[in-house]
């Protein structure tokens, strides 16, 4: 069985920029041998931040070609939950970031990112990250 990977938007724009970087190879190992998943959220982010119809039409066509994530019917209740435990011990993380974090975890995917925040969401939460 293939490793479930999430792929976070962070990765994925630095994929995008700099096929180059010193994720890439970690990356192109990823989409070759593992199983992406791909939440919502992170293509609104990914199209969010396009340059050009052009560049959304790529983004669209390119995540096609992996599992898009659904959401369950308390994930949106479980990000807010993990997003107010975190507050209460301390750590302002954004709501998407432990949307992407429950969607994991729903999923039993690791999570792919350069996004530090995770970090702080892994030692409360146990989530597992590659990074």
């Amino acid at each position: 069985m293939k490793d479930r990977v999430l792929i976070d938007t962070s990765v994925w724009i630095d994929y995008f920029q700099d096929t180059n970087s010193a994720g890439s190879e970690l990356m192109d190992g990823i989409l070759s041998h593992g199983d992406v998943y791909v939440p919502k959220v992170v293509i609104a982010e990914l199209i969010q931040g396009a340059r050009s119809e052009k560049e959304i039409g790529v983004i669209k066509e390119f995540v096609e070609a992996f599992t898009i994530v659904e959401e369950g019917k308390e994930t949106w209740h479980k990000a807010g939950k993990l997003s107010y435990d975190l507050k209460k011990k301390g750590e302002t993380i954004n709501l998407t970031d432990c949307y992407i974090a429950v969607i994991a975890r729903e999923h039993n995917c690791s999570i792919l990112t350069l996004d530090k925040h995770f970090k702080k969401i892994q030692k409360n939460d146990g989530l597992r990250l590659i990074l």
